[in-house]
């Protein structure tokens, strides 16, 4: 069955998830044989997430989710590549997903390493270097404003990632200028498994 929702409705779905997740009252949605054996011929997601590949921010568990409920993208540090702007891409286009969540957390590792690599000087070999290179311009936008603490940074890179995308595709650019779609950047807390809006781009 499909579900079309406008985006402030989608977010709100995804805020009242994540708050039963916060309180220890996740009712595992969508999880069951009858769920799955719905979704064998389409699927309608109401949100896609894209964020941090870390181990402790699983999309699904933190916002109470089931099968067919988000289309999910993961880099570490949530860097944009081409392969994930075609996966957005494919989310809002042929998916017609109102929501897009661009999900950054404290404590992040991929900024951490990036915060070094300003101070120091000092890149890191292979491609991690790649993904350094990539959020560089959002650690250099906090020392700017005088944010030195990883969090701020992770802040700022949440942000500066939700505007690329929209820079980026106009696919997805096209989709907010309609009201179809809108782009919200969360911050993820590891510690309260809470997730705070700190973006927003389009109606909500």
């Amino acid at each position: 069955m499909a579900t079309y929702l406008t985006p402030a409705l989608a977010w709100r779905r995804l805020r009242e998830g994540n708050e039963r997740f916060v309180n220890g009252e996740s009712s595992h949605p969508n999880q069951d044989a009858s769920r799955r054996s719905s979704l064998v011929e389409n699927q309608h997601p109401f949100a896609v997430i894209f964020g941090c590949s870390d181990s402790r921010l699983a999309a699904e568990i933190i916002f109470d989710l089931g099968l067919g409920d988000a289309f999910v993208v993961r880099t570490a540090g949530q860097v944009i590549d081409d392969a994930v702007l075609g996966s957005l891409e494919y989310s809002i286009g042929v998916l017609s997903v109102p929501l897009i969540v661009v999900l950054g957390h404290d404590s992040c590792g991929a900024v951490s390493a990036t915060k070094t690599a300003v101070e120091t000087g000092q890149m890191p070999v292979g491609f991690i270097r790649d993904l350094v290179e990539r959020i560089t311009p959002s650690v250099l936008t906090s020392l700017r404003n005088n944010q030195t603490e990883v969090n701020d940074m992770v802040v700022e890179h949440v942000k500066q990632t939700s505007q690329r995308l929209v820079d980026s595709s106009r696919v997805i650019s096209d989709a907010i200028e309609s009201g179809r779609a809108a782009v919200i950047g969360l911050s993820y807390s590891l510690k309260e498994g809470r997730a705070d809006l700190v973006s927003g781009i389009g109606e909500l």
